[in-house]
């Protein structure tokens, strides 16, 4: 027989027996026995009963719960409050102004079929290109002042 033939029939046998169920056997398991759960148990885990509301449990209204008289949200985690945006300098309030303001302009201009001029659409790229550049050129690549003489790990 060709290597070819041997594949074909390896690929035979695959196909004949896709849809057969394979056979369990303890040995396979990379677990221990008693750590498998048995397939009702499974089925109570994945479908949870819903509740069933009685006319006389609508009608009661629910217990109020106090957060800190509640003991069972003893590991719930609360964020601290964020820090205040930072103050921007009158340069950036221009160039954002300027990178945002003239597309925005461009934009209502031809949606309101406004007649632009030359010099009107001129500066509104040149707004857009000059906002962008501004801000690029600002954000700095460089490390930060309080980063010490080197660059390594703070422990």
């Amino acid at each position: 027989m060709t290597p070819q033939s041997d594949e074909d029939e390896v690929w035979r046998q695959i196909v004949a027996s896709f849809n057969d169920t394979a056979e369990r056997d303890s040995a396979d398991q990379p677990w221990p026995d008693s750590e498998n759960v048995p397939l009702d148990q499974t089925r109570r885990v994945i479908q949870p009963a819903e509740p069933v509301l009685r006319e006389s449990d609508a009608d009661r209204p629910e217990p109020h719960h106090d957060q800190h008289d509640d003991e069972d949200d003893e590991g719930h985690y609360e964020p601290p409050p964020p820090p205040p945006l930072p103050k921007l300098d009158l340069t950036t309030k221009l160039a954002w102004t300027a990178l945002f303001g003239g597309p925005a302009y461009l934009l209502l201009s031809a949606m309101a079929d406004w007649r632009m001029e030359g010099w009107a659409l001129f500066t509104a790229v040149a707004a857009f290109i000059g906002g962008f550049v501004a801000l690029v050129v600002r954000m700095g690549d460089g490390p930060p002042n309080d980063s010490g003489w080197d660059d390594g790990a703070v422990l």
